[in-house]
């Protein structure tokens, strides 16, 4: 998408122009009305209260779990999402893009890299912090030892409300960032595949698993979308791309040996089997099952991706080559042609019948 130019023309009130370009006062907005209902007891989130006992001293410390209440706080987040992104967008990426003067598939590549680079360090950065606070990197076992993990820290909880809301607000924004019609796919794919992941670990009490396949996702995201920023500012930096491959084929080996580890193993061999609604338990063989195929299948799909990225890659180089070695070539053929020419044109000059006439 090209850069929009100022009109001084205001567009109709309510139509297409209108809403895109004061979409972020128009959600600013509706934000207000559900921040004054979520300041009220009735809207916030479920919590109950667990007392821990440190050395002699006895604490309390809240504890939540997911309720019908969570679609009002998310579609809160989704809409603090989209005025962030036109924040992001106004006062950061549209001012670059002024300045390196990118081409239309450049400045759309570049938004979409500057956007999700910013929320994936956000994300990575957030997430890494709670899995040391919670000690799940240095006890593995943790991520299934006690499931079902129905009660969470209000940093956990609102982690996840954070994550479904920004995927959610990433559909409107396809609309009010004038996405290409090829684009929309391929967009909607990854925005389904990320929202069906994080539900569901939200939903089956796997917030733990959840947490740490997602940093660990987001780092290899974080680090492409950076190579890629860098590459846009110096076309000869490409070092990133490289890195970027090697950890993105680990990401998906950690990935699935963590998932197989917990679900297939810890699970399966937990104390509480069977399906129980009342206390969030969904620990049968169906669902195992269903958890580690849609991992399994979701992993595949992202190497098929990779894989193509890279052979494509590999041609566009190529092809590049071929076509710095064209110039070259013939240059060297017309040196030696002009080397022919002159080397003829001196032996005329020096033969018997020229030294005839200069004598003449």
């Amino acid at each position: 998408m090209g850069i929009r130019k100022k009109n001084n023309k205001n567009p109709p009130v309510l139509s297409h122009e209108f809403v895109i370009q004061n979409h972020a006062d128009i959600v600013s907005c509706v934000a207000m009305v559900f921040l004054l209902g979520l300041m009220f007891e009735v809207r916030q989130y479920n919590a109950s209260f667990v007392f821990c006992h440190r050395g002699s001293e006895e604490t309390t410390v809240n504890y939540f779990h997911y309720g019908l209440k969570d679609v009002a706080t998310v579609f809160f987040y989704m809409l603090v999402a989209i005025i962030m992104h036109a924040i992001i967008q106004e006062y950061m990426l549209d001012k670059i893009n002024r300045k390196m003067h990118f081409s239309k598939t450049k400045h759309s590549k570049f938004n979409e890299s500057g956007q999700l680079g910013a929320f994936y360090l956000f994300s990575c950065l957030w997430g890494a912090n709670i899995l040391v606070s919670e000690n799940l990197l240095s006890n593995p076992v943790s991520l299934w030892d006690g499931y079902p993990h129905t009660l969470m820290l209000f940093q956990m909880k609102f982690y996840y409300i954070c994550q479904l809301g920004y995927w959610l607000h990433a559909i409107p924004e396809l609309y009010f960032q004038k996405t290409k019609k090829e684009d929309i796919p391929r967009q909607l794919v990854y925005i389904s595949l990320y929202l069906v992941h994080i539900t569901g670990a939200y939903v089956l009490n796997l917030n733990r698993l959840g947490l740490v396949l997602l940093v660990l996702h987001y780092f290899v995201e974080l680090l492409f979308h950076v190579s890629r920023l860098i590459y846009f500012s110096n076309e000869d930096r490409q070092t990133g791309f490289t890195v970027w491959a090697v950890l993105f084929v680990l990401g998906r080996l950690l990935t699935l040996s963590l998932s197989v580890l917990t679900v297939g193993f810890g699970l399966a061999g937990a104390e509480k089997q069977g399906l129980n609604l009342a206390e969030g338990s969904f620990n049968v063989l169906f669902v195992r099952v269903t958890v580690l195929a849609a991992i399994c299948t979701t992993q595949a799909f992202m190497m098929w991706k990779f894989i193509n990225f890279q052979l494509r890659r590999w041609r566009e180089h190529a092809q590049t080559q071929t076509l710095k070695k064209k110039p070259s070539s013939s240059k060297s053929k017309s040196k030696k042609a002009n080397g022919v020419n002159g080397s003829v044109g001196a032996s005329g000059a020096d033969s018997p019948r020229a030294r005839k006439e200069k004598s003449s």
